[in-house]
C-alpha cells in the first residue's frame, strides 16, 4: 500500500490545498493530511479547528485521513511508517524553500523519506492562507478561495457576519 503524508499548518485550508489533496488521493492508496502544531507560527485557528475544517472539506475522499502532530515531520513519518511526503508548489519562489526542506528531511531520515512535489493548478496558484486571512480581515470576498463553511468560520473569527 502506497501511503503519503501531506503536512502543513492549513490556517485555514484553501482550495489550493484541497486541489493538492484530491490529486494526491488519486495517486496514492492512502493520504494523511498532517496538520502541524508549528511553534514558529501563531495560527488564527486552533489545531482542533483546523483539523475539523479539513475533515469536513475532504469527507468525500475515502482514502484521505486527517491527523495532527507536533515535532519533526521525519519523526512522524518514522512512527507511522510513511516514506512519501507530498508538497505543493505554487510558484518558483516556493521551490527553493521546499527543496531545502525536502533535502533536509531525506538526509535526517537516512534516505527513508522522499518528497513528491505537485504543482498547484493554475486557477489556485495565487492562493495562500495568509492572503485569505488578510482579505477576510477586511471583510473581503474569500468565497473563490475557500469552501463556504471555511469562509463563514473565518468571517466569524474577524467579527463579521456573512
Amino acid at each position: 500500500m502506497k501511503v503519503a503524508v501531506y503536512p502543513g499548518s492549513f490556517d485555514p485550508v484553501t482550495y489550493g490545498h484541497l486541489d493538492i489533496i484530491k490529486r494526491a488521493s488519486q495517486m496514492f492508496d492512502k493520504v494523511i493530511v498532517a496538520v502541524m502544531c508549528n511553534s514558529a507560527k501563531t495560527p488564527l485557528f486552533t489545531l482542533d479547528e483546523r483539523v475539523k475544517m479539513i475533515r469536513e472539506s475532504v469527507s468525500d475522499l475515502n482514502n484521505v485521513y486527517v491527523e495532527s502532530f507536533s515535532g519533526l515531520l521525519i519523526d512522524y513519518c518514522k512512527k507511522e511508517n510513511i516514506h512519501i511526503v507530498i508538497r505543493g508548489l505554487r510558484a518558483i519562489t516556493d521551490f527553493e524553500y521546499e527543496l531545502q526542506i525536502a533535502q533536509t528531511n531525506k538526509e535526517l531520515s537516512h534516505n527513508e523519506v522522499d518528497t513528491v512535489f505537485l504543482t498547484t493548478s493554475l486557477q489556485y496558484s495565487y492562493l495562500s492562507s495568509s492572503v485569505v486571512k488578510e482579505v477576510a480581515s477586511y471583510n473581503g470576498d474569500i468565497t473563490p478561495c475557500v469552501p463556504d463553511f471555511v469562509a463563514d468560520t473565518l468571517y466569524k473569527k474577524y467579527g463579521f457576519r456573512k
